[in-house]
């Protein structure tokens, strides 16, 4: 097939270039990391939900976030997978498959931002507002943040998607493992001057809301971790942060990497690595931070494992 068909119905990946004596152990190296990513995001939603004593807004804001990385993976690795045993002529892909799969990969982005950011307020309320964090922080408010994360994301990649369906195709082959709007709008024979300007405003609003959000969260939090003479609240307000801080910069270094991959095409092979690392990387990241770092969900699972080991 050509990459000059009109409007086909089918369109070609790229494969992953993989030596073929090196093929097995690298489908067996990423099917190992996606179940380890699946077993670990699971297993935190799964301790929250079993665990009473983090039955608090914060962790159930938290599960938003291992159950952002599950679905992410998952709209990725299997099909990923997939491919990898199948010869470079067979690797094609329904367009409506393919955009299905575009849609589901940035939703996976933009709610890893949104998500963030209801999780910064509600840190925020809590150690620069505590003594209201209880009547703010209501069930009624967890759910309308939750909904909000996920209703923001859900618009964003619905207009960014919408903009894309409608231009025609001249191309077949998507420069990339897997499908995103920005290898779909470039198969177009039409201007993409409208998916252009609103892909700037989509990534400058994304990344420019998070990071405003998070800087001056963490610049009041800080003021008042200074302003306090209490070093217990100071010691578990900067091991909080520090967690939430360290997840945020995984995933906006990897996003920031791939992003400007894409801008050059002669480096596709490191634009490979770097779409792959912004699934694996955070996906598997996310939740040891958060075992390690969080002392009530560290102590959960230290107490599960006990009682497992204890029963006869």
């Amino acid at each position: 097939m050509e990459n000059m068909t009109f409007n086909s119905p089918y369109l070609q990946l790229e494969a992953l270039g993989v030596p073929e004596q090196t093929l097995y152990p690298t489908f067996l190296f990423f099917l190992v990391f996606y179940l380890l990513v699946m077993v670990a995001n699971i297993g935190i939603i799964l301790l929250i939900t079993i665990e009473r004593s983090l039955h608090e807004p914060m962790y159930i804001l938290f599960c938003n976030l291992p159950f952002n990385d599950a679905f992410g993976n998952s709209v990725i690795f299997p099909r990923l997978l997939g491919d990898l045993l199948r010869p470079k002529s067979q690797l094609y892909i329904s367009y409506i498959d393919c955009v299905v799969q575009a849609f589901g990969f940035h939703l996976h982005v933009v709610a890893s931002h949104t998500v963030l950011m209801v999780m910064a307020f509600d840190r925020y309320v809590a150690i620069c507002n505590p003594l209201h964090y209880t009547t703010i922080m209501t069930t009624k408010m967890v759910v309308k943040l939750t909904a909000s994360a996920w209703g923001v994301a859900l618009l964003c990649v619905s207009i960014l998607l919408a903009l894309t369906l409608r231009l025609n195709r001249c191309g077949t082959i998507i420069e990339s493992l897997f499908c995103d709007n920005a290898s779909l709008f470039k198969l177009s024979c039409e201007n993409p001057y409208i998916n252009n300007i609103y892909g700037l405003i989509y990534t400058v609003t994304v990344l420019g809301s998070s990071m405003g959000c998070i800087l001056l969260t963490y610049a009041k939090i800080t003021a008042v971790c200074i302003n306090s003479k209490n070093k217990t609240l100071n010691k578990k307000a900067l091991k909080t942060c520090s967690t939430h801080l360290t997840v945020y910069l995984i995933i906006c270094i990897a996003g920031f990497i791939m992003i400007i991959l894409h801008r050059f095409s002669g480096y596709a092979e490191y634009r490979k690595g770097a779409a792959l690392l912004f699934h694996v990387g955070p996906g598997i990241l996310n939740p040891l931070i958060y075992a390690l770092q969080t002392t009530e969900i560290r102590h959960a699972l230290l107490k599960i494992l006990h009682s497992k080991r204890v029963v006869p």
